[in-house]
């Protein structure tokens, strides 16, 4: 017997929520060709895991990688924690389908979260003045990056390119429009459909419209950022609620958050009307979001970067300033081109340093960043429960992993670099939320399914090789909110579509990764 690669004397974790088991794991074209005990066997590449589980690469449901998965340094943060596909589109902003200056739209008012795309992504040497279709977007990722791809329609990102930043409801020929840029880009391979509902313009957007633009789906899910989290979760899922029974779609929630005696409740109301929802999580209490959406009233035009600053500069907001007061010490800046030295303290010790109230500093720091600063926020709402609420709302069957990684300034949140090895270390080993199989069904198997990527999230002859082999008692975040990019310990082989792209803890320089398409 010949193969590509063996992977030797591991114990498998095979992802169908089986015990471990002992088990050799055989390559060959990219693809698992045999998993048994294979004495013998001859590889190219063999690997020793004993003392190790061999997994399926798990699938991190909410990352925003949409540009950064080029950077090997996020491709080796997220191999090292055993992730092998990033599900990108998320919270209804990205790159496609749009017009460039749709595409320009997104890059200024989510730089904090998703950044600039690159140029080298745009597929076949399309012309940064082209506008982007989602099929050249996924082409752009195929085979460029270690880490396999899958691409969400974002919804704010359609609504902009026929609507621009208007509020207004979308007239019969908008919706027209928006729904043939939603039936191309599932016919050119989208995962689902996004939507961002406290960002803009999604915000905007009516039960109605969004039922409409979910009609197309097919089974895919509706992956939504909702309108309200936390104690207010309630309004976020009586509208998640009204978009499925209009549209008869599946419904995915994006980084489900806040005190599971309020959110565990609405999950199960959703699931008893017959609801297929699914939702994902990360394990900490802090969010990662853009400064403006934090600390701006809704009266300003966010959108609308230059209108924006003119509010700001004019005085019109002084009267809004001070109800922030109990906002500042909650803020940790993330990203702030051109104000990096304030990257890492809160928005009180810059301002201090700076010598000016926190709420001038903030007025600098969104003028001179053009709106383009991020910030690290802790919840109010999360109280001192946060975290055995976070142990419940994971234990729920309906749960995915996801990092809601964010990779942009430099100071970002460690969930990007952390969250999968945390699920892992401290989840299963430490408190023992999940059993290591469990453990495996949440972080690869059930995402797998849930968008349609049929042919991964197993440990089965004829799936392909998205591999990942970690040591049970090593497996450990290191990330802080002090040092977030910290790399996570504990996984050191993987595999990507047969090919090893991790060997040691260290990139092979290998990009295997695919665009998956549903």
């Amino acid at each position: 017997m010949s193969f590509d690669v063996v992977i030797s004397g591991g114990r498998v974790l095979d992802g169908t929520g089986a015990p471990p088991y002992r088990a050799d794991v055989a390559v060959a074209d990219g693809r698992i060709v045999a998993v048994g005990r294979l004495a013998g066997a001859q590889a190219e590449t063999v690997i020793d895991a004993t003392g190790r589980f061999v997994a399926p690469g798990f699938v991190d449901c909410h990352a925003h990688g949409d540009a950064a998965v080029f950077d090997p340094e996020v491709q080796r943060a997220a191999l090292r924690q055993g992730v092998t596909t990033f599900v990108l589109g998320q919270d209804g902003l990205s790159f496609a389908p749009g017009s460039a200056a749709t595409v320009a739209y997104v890059s200024r008012y989510f730089a904090a979260v998703n950044g600039p795309l690159p140029g080298s992504a745009l597929s076949g040497g399309v012309p940064r003045d082209a506008p982007l279709s989602v099929g050249e977007l996924l082409d752009g990722y195929d085979r460029a990056v270690a880490l396999n791809t899958a691409y969400l329609l974002p919804h704010g990102t359609i609504r902009y390119d026929v609507m621009g930043p208007s509020s207004d409801r979308p007239s019969r020929d908008d919706l027209a429009a928006m729904l043939r840029h939603v039936e191309r880009g599932l016919s050119e391979g989208a995962a689902g459909l996004s939507t961002g509902l406290e960002y803009l313009p999604g915000r905007y957007a009516t039960a109605e419209e969004l039922a409409a633009l979910c009609a197309p789906l097919g089974g895919l899910p509706y992956v939504t950022h909702m309108r309200a989290y936390g104690a207010q979760a309630g309004v976020g899922m009586a509208e998640v609620m009204d978009i499925a029974e209009r549209s008869g779609a599946a419904v995915h929630v994006s980084h489900l958050h806040g005190p599971a005696d309020v959110l565990l409740p609405l999950v199960e109301e959703a699931l008893g009307k017959g609801v297929d929802l699914t939702f994902d999580t990360y394990p900490y209490l802090r969010g990662n979001t853009i400064l403006a959406m934090v600390v701006l009233p809704d009266s300003v035009p966010g959108a609308e970067t230059d209108r924006a600053l003119e509010m700001i500069a004019s005085g019109e907001l002084d009267g809004w300033w001070p109800t922030l007061d109990a906002t500042w010490p909650r803020l940790t800046i993330s990203h702030a081109p051109g104000l990096e030295w304030a990257e890492g303290l809160t928005m009180v010790a810059a301002a201090e340093r700076a010598r000016v109230a926190p709420a001038e500093f903030c007025r600098r720091l969104l003028t001179e960043t053009r709106l383009e600063a991020g910030v690290v926020s802790a919840r109010p709402d999360e109280g001192p429960e946060g975290e055995e609420s976070v142990r419940r709302i994971l234990r729920h069957p309906s749960h995915t992993g996801g990092s809601d990684g964010i990779y942009v300034g430099g100071h970002p949140h460690p969930r990007g670099f952390g969250a999968f090895a945390r699920f892992l270390g401290r989840h299963v080993r430490e408190l023992a939320d999940w059993t290591w199989e469990q453990a495996v069904v949440h972080l690869a198997s059930h995402p797998a399914r849930r968008f349609g990527l049929v042919d991964r999230g197993l440990v089965r002859n004829g799936f392909a090789a998205d591999v990942v082999v970690f040591d049970p008692a090593a497996v450990d975040d290191r990330a802080t909110y002090g040092t977030p990019r910290t790399l996570a310990a504990g996984v050191d082989d993987v595999l990507v579509s047969g090919v090893r792209v991790l060997a040691g803890g260290e990139l092979t320089g290998a990009t295997p990764g695919r665009a998956l398409r549903p």
